[in-house]
């Protein structure tokens, strides 16, 4: 079996879109420029294939326990990179595949997720768009989530982007309620925030 060196691994997802740490965000940074400096192309074709291995972490179990585990040593993140290059696409280009050569290297594998996502939202910048998400803990009846398109689309940032692309994001763990993340900005309406919060001042008044 491809993964049977990878040992178990634990990690837990925010209850909204996980913030990219500071870590994370200087590969997003370092990517982004390379491929632009090559042509608005050559970005293009990067952020596809970093969306496809994206896609393939959250979809594919033994994957993502590979890019998760940080006990792997360098010779066995080294083994797995094949299979991220394949879950790219054909023919991936050489600024993704330098990507995860380096965060092999650095022992860096288990932030792809928040080195794709600060990718994404630089390249939604560099075009105009404005990326939202909307977390509950069930898919949005329709008419709901259309009178938070319609409240979001009146919103000054929304209004400065030249595209708003809204995206429903299902995450049970939020209890009730919604987490909207947009920019660096994140909106926390959810019922495990107020339960959070509760929890934090009983134990406070103990």
């Amino acid at each position: 079996m491809l993964f049977s060196f990878t040992h178990a691994a634990t990690f837990s997802a925010g209850l909204g879109r996980r913030a990219a740490s500071s870590i994370a965000l200087k590969y997003s940074n370092a990517v982004f420029s390379a491929a632009l400096k090559k042509s608005p192309q050559v970005l293009t074709k990067v952020q596809s294939e970093l969306n496809a291995i994206h896609s393939a972490v959250r979809s594919t179990p033994e994957l993502g326990a590979f890019i998760h585990n940080p006990t792997l040593s360098v010779r066995e993140r080294e083994a797995g990179l094949p299979v991220i290059y394949a879950a790219a696409g054909r023919e991936p280009s050489e600024i993704t595949k330098n990507l995860f050569v380096v965060l092999s290297e650095n022992g860096r594998l288990v932030e792809t997720q928040g080195v794709i996502e600060g990718f994404n939202e630089l390249v939604a910048n560099y075009k105009g768009e404005l990326n939202v998400t909307i977390t509950s803990a069930a898919p949005l009846p329709k008419d709901i989530q259309s009178r938070l398109e319609t409240l979001l689309k009146q919103s000054q940032a929304a209004q400065q982007a030249k595209s708003l692309k809204i995206t429903n994001k299902v995450n049970p763990a939020i209890l009730g309620g919604v987490v909207v993340d947009f920019g660096d900005k994140t909106i926390d309406l959810s019922v495990a925030s107020r339960v959070n919060k509760l929890n934090n001042l009983l134990s406070q008044s103990v």
